[in-house]
This record gives C-alpha cells, sequence and structure tokens, in this order.
C-alpha cells in the first residue's frame, strides 16, 4: 500500500519531502503535483521502475519519459544545448514546457526516443516538485499521470491514491492539481516546432498556428 503525504506548496514540509526522496532511492514511484498536473516520477536510471511507470501508462518504447531537471545547468549534463537553445530555455525555464533535445551520453537510451537519440526535458514551475528535484540531487524520469483509455490526467490525489495504491509507493497530496498537459516544443532542428499544444504559451518561441 502506498504512503500518502500532504505538502502543502506555500509551506513545504522539508521532512515529509526527505521521506518521499528516501522512496525514490529505494526504487519506489512516487506521485507528486507540477505546474500542469500530476505526474509519476522515480529515479533517473531505476529500470524497474520506468518498466512499472509504463506499465500504469501502457506506453510503447517510442513514447518519452521525461527528464524532469532542477535547473538549467542539470539540463546541460543531459541534452546539449547551443547558445540559441539556451536563451530559449532561460528564457521560459521553469515553466509549463517539455523542450525535444538531443541526448547526451549520460542519458540511458532506454529513456531516449529509439531512433533519434533525444530526450524529452522539463523544469517545472511548482515548489513541490522543485523541491523534490533539490533533495533528490538528481533529475527524474517522469510521465504525466493519465491512465489509459482516459482523456485528461487525474488531478485529485485522493482519487489517485484509491486506483493506484497498489502500483505506486507514494502519493503527494499538493492541493487540487490542473488538468492540462505541458506544450512540447522540439529544439533540435534550425527553428522550434510545436509539437504538442499544451498550457505553455507558444508566442515566446515564433511558432504560428
Amino acid at each position: 500500500m502506498s504512503q500518502f503525504f500532504t505538502i502543502y506548496p506555500n509551506n513545504i514540509n522539508m521532512r515529509l519531502i526527505k521521506q518521499a526522496v528516501s522512496i525514490l532511492k529505494d526504487g519506489g514511484i512516487v506521485v507528486y503535483p507540477t505546474d500542469s498536473c500530476y505526474a509519476l516520477g522515480c529515479l533517473l536510471d531505476d529500470k524497474n521502475a520506468v518498466s512499472r511507470i509504463r506499465e500504469i501508462r501502457q506506453l510503447d518504447d517510442e513514447h518519452y519519459l521525461t527528464l524532469m531537471c532542477r535547473d538549467l545547468s542539470e539540463i546541460s549534463n543531459y541534452a546539449r544545448v547551443d547558445n540559441a537553445q539556451f536563451r530559449l530555455l532561460k528564457a521560459n525555464t521553469p515553466g509549463s514546457y517539455t523542450f525535444i533535445l538531443e541526448a547526451t551520453r549520460e542519458v540511458p537510451k532506454r529513456l531516449q526516443h529509439p531512433k533519434r537519440s533525444t530526450i524529452g526535458i522539463r523544469i517545472p514551475d511548482h515548489p513541490v516538485a522543485l523541491a523534490l528535484l533539490e533533495e533528490l540531487g538528481e533529475p527524474m524520469s517522469s510521465s504525466t499521470l493519465i491512465l489509459p483509455d482516459e482523456v485528461w490526467p487525474l488531478n485529485d490525489a485522493e482519487r489517485i491514491r484509491e486506483l493506484l495504491e497498489k502500483k505506486v509507493d507514494a502519493v503527494i497530496d499538493g492541493g487540487a492539481a490542473g488538468v492540462d498537459f505541458t506544450t512540447v516544443i522540439d529544439l533540435t532542428g534550425e527553428h522550434p516546432v510545436l509539437l504538442r499544444q499544451g498550457i505553455g504559451d507558444i508566442a515566446p518561441f515564433g511558432i504560428t498556428q
């Protein structure tokens, strides 16, 4: 049965954050709030936990798991970023975006797109998510918490616990989250390309629809 932590975004309980991080380090999956919706997270290179997330979501190998990072300096360890890309990232993070970038050798092959050697990277704009990442000291492999055959992500922690208490190891209740997806932007080409319109504004990237 999963543990349940209530952590208020405006009053972070570090004792509970440390407990959640301990669960991650022990190979667990943690449900946590972000600035777009609730997400599933585990250690970056935990093969078993990543497989469990894929099973919960029923994802195939070509679906990205996002690398959830705490800041820009962390991104540079896992993605190749040129000056133009860095300026875009600096101006628009943290925020509700997932950026597709060329992966470095630090990224496990199973987290990369199998045909393109790219990775989805995100810096969330949410106090609980950032506190979790800061205490962990490294990125998490992460995926939006949307169940198979559902249209929208789950956004109520109590309901999440009811549905997933035997499939995840901890649920962090950070209050009602949104049901919006991130905006996904591919930065690997000469110009930014919109892959999915979500909550993040596309205007800073010179993209028109």
